[in-house]
């Protein structure tokens, strides 16, 4: 574990426990040290410890970023409200909105044992029987999350689930046009398809917005203990979270050329389906459109980093081929909206 604050940029452990000391006494026994889990572009995650408990902390990245884009909050908020449901998270210990204690707005969470499985070398020990159940534990808790209904935990205001599919595809075509810099051939044309086609809503739920295999943590018995990375949950058409979680199944955005999903073991796009569809009884018939759309969503998302990363405002490796998914997953989208 790093011990001093120049090895934790964004977190002062001293400046931490100083404020944990004031606003929960006794949650803390020692000096905090800690180490960076991940970061990025996306929020800045920490495990720190006083050498008998841990926890996490959770921050926006470094430097200036739209306030919408990482509402500590709104992830604060949505894991608070399902903690005495049957979906698994975190226990919540405090959120701090006062940028003085660590430059930015953060939440101090429990730490929950378990692995966000990304590559195939990581899963693989599970068996093919094990990497199944961890697939068939994935789609139960989604079905549970968007069982949960959202006055009964406090969240009948967490967003506006009328026009929300049509708003979602305003949302990343403007997110397309502001980093826009080369041809894209097919992606216009999916844009208007998507607008053309919008299907009838399912009945708004909980919607987690990037749910994936390696966002939730998994123990060495393939036991599912928490749902991770709640910064795009909002009140919506839960097939969303469906339809990306399958774009995500073929085309993983983490574990290189040899990804979890591809482990013996893990169930096709179809099995996925009738899972879902058992759990929860939603009219799956147009989900065709549900995975154009993540397509897309994933395509701007893609988009976005190459220009970033040609004009050389990205950092760290790993950013070379993400322009070449593009076309890809726009190619994907349009078979899957002839499909449907």
């Amino acid at each position: 574990m790093s011990t001093g604050a120049e090895n934790l940029p964004g977190l002062d452990p001293e400046r931490l426990r100083a404020h944990l000391d004031r606003e929960r006494p006794g949650l803390v026994a020692g000096p905090l040290t800690g180490r960076v889990i991940t970061g990025g572009k996306s929020n800045l995650t920490y495990l720190v410890t006083d050498g008998s408990g841990s926890w996490v902390v959770r921050r926006p990245p470094l430097g200036h970023v739209l306030a919408t884009a990482h509402d500590m909050g709104r992830e604060y908020r949505v894991m608070t409200a399902l903690r005495d449901t049957d979906v698994p998270v975190p226990r919540t210990h405090l959120l701090c909105e006062d940028t003085d204690v660590l430059g930015a707005p953060f939440y101090v969470m429990e730490h929950v044992a378990g692995t966000p499985f990304r590559t195939l070398e990581e899963i693989t020990p599970l068996g093919a029987d094990g990497v199944g159940a961890v697939a068939e534990r994935l789609v139960a808790t989604l079905g549970r999350l968007h069982a949960v209904d959202p006055a009964s935990v406090g969240l009948a205001d967490f967003g506006r689930p009328q026009g929300f599919l049509e708003r979602q595809v305003r949302r990343w075509s403007r997110q397309l046009e502001a980093s826009r810099s080369r041809d894209l051939p097919g992606i216009d044309e999916l844009r208007d398809r998507l607008t053309a086609g919008l299907p009838a809503p399912s009945a708004p739920a909980i919607v987690h917005g990037d749910y994936r295999l390696d966002n939730v943590l998994v123990t060495d018995d393939g036991e599912l203990t928490a749902v991770l990375d709640w910064e795009m949950a909002t009140l919506g058409d839960p097939l969303v979270d469906l339809g990306l979680m399958l774009v995500y199944r073929e085309r993983p955005v983490t574990g290189g050329d040899h990804p979890a999903t591809s482990a013996a073991g893990f169930p096709s796009a179809r099995e996925l389906v009738a899972m879902y569809a058992a759990a929860t009884g939603r009219d799956v018939s147009r989900l065709g459109w549900y995975v154009a759309f993540g397509c897309f969503k994933l395509a701007v998302i893609a988009e976005g980093i190459h220009f970033r990363h040609s004009r050389g405002l990205t950092v760290g490796a790993g950013f070379d081929g993400i322009g070449d998914v593009v076309a890809p997953l726009v190619e994907r989208a349009h078979t899957m909206l002839q499909e449907d």
